[in-house]
């Protein structure tokens, strides 16, 4: 039974796909707009906006919590220049815009990904 079992798995497997999500989160913190897949796209989604959430606390937990997460640098980001833009924000904090043209290679829907 598939209870509860919600998020795509991308083609790999438990390890791989935690470290993937967490190069391509900090690709997205660090350039603030990424071009991927439609479905990485949409898993990312979920995971930066819980950075972001972290971020808008202000507080000490806040930061460790990226820290853990993420890289010094894109933690920082995080913490002090992305997250104090969304103070007044209840959510909703990135954009996903999918591309007409697909990827020639394997012909896979590609979208960008951005920060509002």
């Amino acid at each position: 039974m598939r209870h509860g079992k919600t998020h795509r798995k991308l083609g790999l497997k438990k390890g791989p796909r935690v470290a993937f999500l967490k190069i391509l989160a900090n690709n997205l913190i660090e350039k603030e707009k990424i071009s991927t897949t439609e479905a990485r796209a949409k898993e990312l989604r979920s995971i930066v906006e819980r950075f972001v959430s972290y971020g808008k606390k202000q507080n000490i937990s806040g930061l460790r919590l990226l820290l853990q997460k993420l890289p010094k640098q894109a933690a920082y980001k995080m913490y002090h220049d992305i997250a104090p833009r969304y103070k007044d924000r209840n959510g909703g904090y990135t954009r996903i815009l999918k591309k007409a043209k697909r990827r020639q290679n394997d012909n896979s829907k590609m979208a960008v990904i951005e920060f509002v």
